[in-house]
């Protein structure tokens, strides 16, 4: 294995060097295996073997390229991309891209070398590429922007009885009419506005997603909410306490 990988890293085009691991147990494996580019072959016999050794190939530009047996193959070896080492490049720089994945390659360093060059350094220099300009692009996570502050918000209200709507006077002058185009009815007993139930759970669904985005574009908030309980818990009964028994 170390005799192959150090022959494999001198026919490999630019200049390479190996680096040679054995493994004293089974997890001993693993931080280096974590790292693979693979989703193939390769994650496969890593993830339902134990590699009792492997090598790392370094390269040029950063690329590392892992060796190790292939099992029930005495006579090959699997190579595959491990992912940059670089602390430019974070987990969402590699969203969207597909990994390189690795290859076999026969015990003869001559013949592996070839393949590699022909089928996995191009995928590999290809990845590596997209994940230079994902991180140039956008350096950092595209994290989601809280939404703008608003001075006016309607809170519809799930009420417990199945009604679906806002007090009267909670609700500002400037989005009543929006609630009206939108099917909400007044209820002046009630001094609020209900959305019918005739409409059925969908029809609701769709007409406070409809209220909600024309009332963003007005700039007043829209919030959703269950009514509070209307009744109280009630406190078990405390057990009474015995009177003291007196002996005279």
């Amino acid at each position: 294995m170390n005799v192959f990988a150090t022959d494999l890293s001198f026919r490999l085009p630019g200049l390479w060097n190996s680096e040679y691991h054995h493994h004293a147990t089974y997890p001993d494996q693993f931080p280096l295996t974590d790292q693979l580019w693979d989703l193939g072959h390769v994650d496969w016999v890593v993830s339902e073997f134990v590699l009792t050794h492997d090598a790392v190939l370094h390269g040029p530009g950063g690329k590392r390229l892992y060796v190790t047996d292939r099992p029930l193959h005495p006579h090959q070896f699997v190579v595959a991309p491990l992912e940059p080492d670089d602390a430019r490049f974070k987990p969402h720089h590699f969203v969207g891209v597909a990994e390189p994945n690795g290859i076999a390659v026969p015990n003869d360093p001559v013949r592996a070398s070839t393949r590699i060059a022909r089928r996995l350094l191009p995928r590999y220099e290809h990845a590596l590429e997209a994940v230079r300009r994902n991180a140039a692009e956008q350096p950092e996570p595209p994290h989601r922007l809280a939404p703008p502050r608003v001075a006016q918000v309607v809170t519809l209200t799930w009420y417990d009885d199945g009604a679906l709507g806002a007090p009267y006077g909670s609700v500002p002058e400037q989005a009543r009419m929006t609630l009206y185009a939108y099917g909400f009815q007044y209820h002046p007993h009630q001094a609020a506005f209900l959305l019918p139930a005739a409409y059925g759970k969908d029809g609701r669904a769709l007409r406070i997603q409809a209220v909600a985005r024309r009332l963003s574009e007005q700039g007043i908030g829209v919030n959703l909410r269950h009514a509070a309980p209307t009744t109280t818990a009630v406190l078990p009964r405390s057990r009474p306490t015995a009177a003291p028994i007196h002996h005279r």
